[in-house]
């Protein structure tokens, strides 16, 4: 074989090495489950703790989410929720898994931003007074998935 032709072909299998690698990627969220809206799946799909379903905490005044809970105290307990608009979230600080921040994310229809604690039983409260969806994370941890998310609704 001549070494025009040779190469012709490494060119052709390296591409399709490239396209094969694309198509097999691990990061798709694929379809969001029954019930989870698609924005909350693709969002928290790779994050400890979800179990792709949403717990329904409407009719409550109040939600209280652990920041630190699951292994290594990385991860958001629940990691989503339903709430009703007009609730509260209380964020209560573990103590584990080092300093964490509870922030507003890309994409979500809600700003806000605690400072970062470690010390247990520190909280960060936000009302969330309309409909949408809130889509936040552990910026320290944002590299091992800690991610949230609330569906207001």
């Amino acid at each position: 074989m001549d070494s025009t032709r040779r190469r012709m072909l490494g060119a052709i299998a390296g591409s399709l090495s490239v396209v094969a690698a694309g198509c097999l990627g691990g990061d798709d969220a694929g379809d969001a489950p029954d019930g989870v809206p698609q924005r909350i799946h693709e969002y928290v799909h790779t994050t400890q703790g979800y179990e792709e379903s949403i717990p329904d905490r409407t009719g409550q005044s109040e939600l209280r989410v652990a920041v630190g809970a699951g292994t290594g105290g990385l991860a958001f307990d629940p990691v989503v929720a339903r709430i009703d608009a007009g609730t509260t979230v209380v964020w209560e600080w573990t103590g584990r898994g080092s300093t964490h921040n509870v922030v507003s994310d890309d994409g979500s229809d809600f700003s806000f931003e605690s400072a970062r604690h470690a010390e247990a039983g520190t909280t960060f409260e936000q009302p969330f007074d309309e409909p949408g969806i809130a889509l936040y994370v552990c910026t320290p941890h944002r590299a091992q998935s800690m991610f949230g998310a609330l569906d207001v609704v």
